[in-house]
């Protein structure tokens, strides 16, 4: 029996490794020499758009849901054991499918199993003054779900003209008639 996490399933823990190391790497910085509360343009002419803004975030994305860090963190491991084991299954798809899984799988270990478990927080710091301030994981998350619909709705179908609702019964090749027996049949 073929070993079902081969080359293709590292893609796996390739992808969701560099995210968390990418992150966590992001946060550290971010929390060693930004203060709390406090914004840092290392860019100035992209100060309209885009700043580093260190606050700290106990709730869901975007701040939502307060001081329910623990059920994130519950919520993160259902996430986090689905994802392995649906993997699994699928680890000769389609790379996109793939990646998606891998961006999924990184940002959610990212932010709710270091970040919440490690410090009781989430470290955002991407503030792009339209939105609410984000990371590295999350970033990840919001890139493999889109990845994630892209596959579902244009890479996932069935060939054209086939209906696989229907299940029909095997018909055995019948030879074709002699040529002659065609023009008899046709006159």
């Amino acid at each position: 029996m073929k070993n079902r996490f081969d080359r293709r399933g590292l893609m796996l823990l390739g992808v969701s490794f560099a995210v968390i190391c990418l992150d966590q790497y992001t946060k550290g910085l971010v929390r060693q020499y930004l203060p709390l509360n406090q914004s840092w343009n290392p860019i100035p002419w992209l100060d309209p758009i885009v700043t580093l803004t260190y606050v700290r975030n106990t709730g869901a994305a975007f701040g939502l849901f307060p001081n329910m860090g623990p059920f994130f963190v519950f919520v993160a491991m259902v996430v986090i054991a689905l994802i392995i084991i649906y993997y699994r299954k699928i680890s000769s798809a389609s790379w996109v499918l793939r990646l998606a899984l891998g961006l999924q799988l990184g940002g959610a270990t990212g932010n709710n199993m270091i970040d919440r478990l490690w410090y009781g927080y989430v470290t955002d710091f991407v503030d792009v003054r339209i939105w609410p301030v984000f990371n590295v994981a999350d970033s990840a998350v919001v890139v493999g779900t889109f990845l994630l619909a892209y596959y579902a709705l244009f890479m996932d179908r069935p060939p054209k003209g086939e209906d696989l609702s229907v299940e029909r019964p095997a018909v055995a090749d019948q030879p074709s008639p002699p040529e002659d027996a065609r023009e008899v049949h046709s006159r």
